[in-house]
């Protein structure tokens, strides 16, 4: 039974068509990633499920008693009290469970006939199970799990939340959302405010839910790990498609492949119908013949072809070579009143470098990357930069303190006088601003478009060196991955802060962790830091003097043997599920290819009914292989569980 039927949704602001009689199901199970470029309704559509904004047609249909969570991308206001006080009230029906129990304990406590005894025991017993329920699932020691996996020291549990900053009140509605455990968890870039730690948390915690998701997010990763079904807001309307994101774009590829043949198909027998009309048509001896080919041209259908929505386009301008050591810094200290973040913290950046710095909010990220850049000026020590080293330094605070009243273009061209307005204008071209849109105000821009806005200052105005600081955050995914690209191919040296997986794996060459008021450098990118990263209970573990303390040789011997044997016996029956997948995965992949290669040749198309068996095999074939791979990834997770 489905948990949510739309029918016929549409909604448009002024001309603006967001949905036009769009229609989807949502399964108690399904994980939706919900995606589109930016201003195409992702949120707008989101807002709707969660009831907080209604459509201009169309229906929604809940399951009875279904509940809905949504954490939207903006947070206009947080639970209301101390920290976890305010958490435990967002699942309703503590108190009044605790005044029924009150209420039969004192009408038990008065009863003086047997069976009236009787009967309100049972229903004490009733509640106290109901209670005993309700903690388990809602309590406040669930409470405090998910907040201290959301970041939260226990310290900080009787803060009131009025005093939290926008990125922690955001993680305290987070945790809020998270107790309620509701059916549907609708999340609008959930991680913009998460850093790394905390984002490994957030996508264990989501991956073991079984309930159903509907989630925005830009980092790709991210995305893959936690969806098994895309609903993707395209030119031609709502679309769904089976798989992950990457499966989407696969199946997005081969579905404008096979209509490009039957469009190529359509138009050769367009031509050959004709040209028998044409050379016949006149001749009494074939006038019968060529009325019946025009009848038939005339009712040929016409192929729908894919558009694709304009992206993000443009590389990183060529720059003059810097020396082999581009920054270097000694003896750092900052201190912001008490709270030191940099004491006696140094180290070096070599020419062609991609720095990642990771660390928990508030370590200090972002503080390094403004005193490198010059924005913050350190307590103490040095930072000295090397022969012909040109900075430029990409800010989520830069976008948002551009001057409202300026129009886009003016501002670019502000920046660059020299320029001529044509060279201005291709630049803009290439961040998705043309025609009459160059002359919008900025104040009228969405948080995206401002972030384009404030990366034609990186283009416009060369460097060999960049500091970024979360770059992804107001960008739709395409955007994001064709920065990444962009980015792969600049020359420079790139120092970065991002909580976007996708984005730190696919440029870092290190990863700079920011601990003990200090920086630690490791090699690699964020996939390598992390496999290195050794749990705190286990480090504790390892410096015990009783983990120090030896067992007999024979002793050790037969343990491990044990260990041995009993991982053995649990591991066994998932490899062999997992060998069995794989075996399926790769027959189904080979029959797949070889349906393809057959559905794009244009011949087929001449006759629907052999072409039609074809298509409908090879997109069950298509499912077959989703549900496969669905399953040997919850196989892997088994083992992994069992040999964590």
């Amino acid at each position: 039974m489905s948990l949510v039927i739309a029918q016929d949704l549409s909604l448009a602001y002024g001309s603006k068509i967001l949905l036009e009689e769009d229609g989807f199901t949502i399964g108690p199970q399904d994980r939706v990633g919900l995606v589109g470029a930016n201003g195409t309704g992702k949120s707008t559509l989101l807002k709707i499920l969660a009831g907080k904004l209604q459509p201009d047609g169309g229906s929604l249909v809940f399951r009875r008693q279904a509940r809905v969570g949504y954490l939207p991308q903006d947070l206009a206001a947080a639970p209301q009290g101390n920290l976890l006080e305010a958490v435990l009230a967002a699942v309703p029906g503590r108190e009044s469970l605790e005044a029924r129990l009150a209420t039969t304990e004192e009408a038990l406590a008065q009863a003086s006939e047997e069976a009236e005894q009787l009967e309100l025991a049972a229903t004490l017993a009733e509640l106290h199970e109901e209670l005993e329920h309700f903690e388990e699932h809602y309590g406040r020691h669930r409470a405090e799990r998910i907040l201290e996996g959301l970041g939260f020291d226990a310290s900080r549990f009787d803060q009131p939340t009025a005093s939290l900053s926008g990125g922690w009140r955001m993680r305290a509605a987070l945790a809020a959302l998270l107790l309620q455990d509701p059916d549907l968890l609708l999340l609008d870039e959930p991680t913009n405010h998460l850093d790394i730690p905390t984002l490994t948390w957030f996508d264990g915690f989501l991956r073991r839910s079984r309930k159903a998701m509907v989630l925005i997010s830009h980092d790709r990763d991210f995305l893959d790990r936690q969806i098994d079904r895309v609903l993707s807001l395209e030119i031609e309307g709502l679309r769904s498609y089976p798989g992950n994101y990457e499966r989407y774009k696969v199946q997005r590829a081969e579905e404008a492949k096979l209509l490009e043949a039957q469009a190529e198909n359509l138009e050769a027998k367009r031509a050959h119908l004709q040209a028998f009309v044409d050379r016949f048509r006149y001749k009494a001896t074939k006038a019968r013949q060529a009325q019946s080919r025009l009848k038939a041209l005339e009712k040929l259908d016409t192929v729908q072809l894919l558009e694709e929505r304009a992206t993000m386009r443009f590389r990183f301008p060529e720059v003059q070579r810097s020396g082999r050591e581009v920054v270097k810094f000694e003896g750092l200290r900052k201190a912001f009143g008490d709270n030191v973040v940099y004491d006696g913290a140094s180290a070096a950046i070599e020419r062609g470098q991609r720095i990642s710095i990771v660390a928990p909010n508030g370590a200090g990220k972002t503080t390094l990357l403004k005193m490198l850049a010059g924005e913050l000026q350190p307590d103490g020590g040095t930072i000295s930069f090397g022969h012909n080293v040109i900075m430029g330094y990409y800010a989520q605070h830069h976008a948002d303190t551009l001057d409202p009243r300026a129009t886009i273009l003016g501002f670019v061209r502000e920046l660059v006088p020299q320029k001529g307005e044509r060279e201005v204008r291709s630049i803009l071209g290439a961040l998705m601003f043309s025609g009459d849109d160059v002359d919008k105000k900025i104040g009228v821009l969405s948080g995206g478009e401002r972030a384009r806005v404030a990366l034609a200052r990186l283009l416009v105005l060369p460097s060999n060196l960049l500091f970024m600081d979360e770059p992804t955050n107001h960008l739709d995914l395409d955007s994001s991955e064709m920065l990444i690209e962009a980015l792969k191919e600049y020359e420079g040296t790139l120092v970065f802060v991002s909580h976007n997986r996708s984005f730190i794996n696919g440029l870092a060459t290190h990863v700079w962790e920011v601990k003990d008021r200090g920086v630690l450098p490791h090699i690699g990118n964020l996939d390598d830091w992390l496999a290195h990263q050794v749990p705190p209970e286990q480090e504790a573990a390892r410096a015990t003097p009783e983990a120090k303390t030896s067992l007999g040789e024979k002793e050790r011997r037969r343990l491990e043997a044990e260990e041995r044997q009993r991982r053995s016996a649990v591991e066994g029956p998932i490899k062999r599920e997992i060998e069995e997948c794989e075996r399926r995965i790769a027959a189904l992949e080979k029959t797949i290819a070889e349906q393809a290669a057959q559905l794009a040749d244009p011949a087929l198309y001449e006759d629907f009914a052999r072409a039609k068996p074809l298509m409908d095999a090879h997109r069950d074939a298509k499912e077959e292989l989703d549900g496969l791979y669905a399953t040997w990834e919850e196989a892997q997770e088994r083992l992994a569980a069992v040999q964590s």
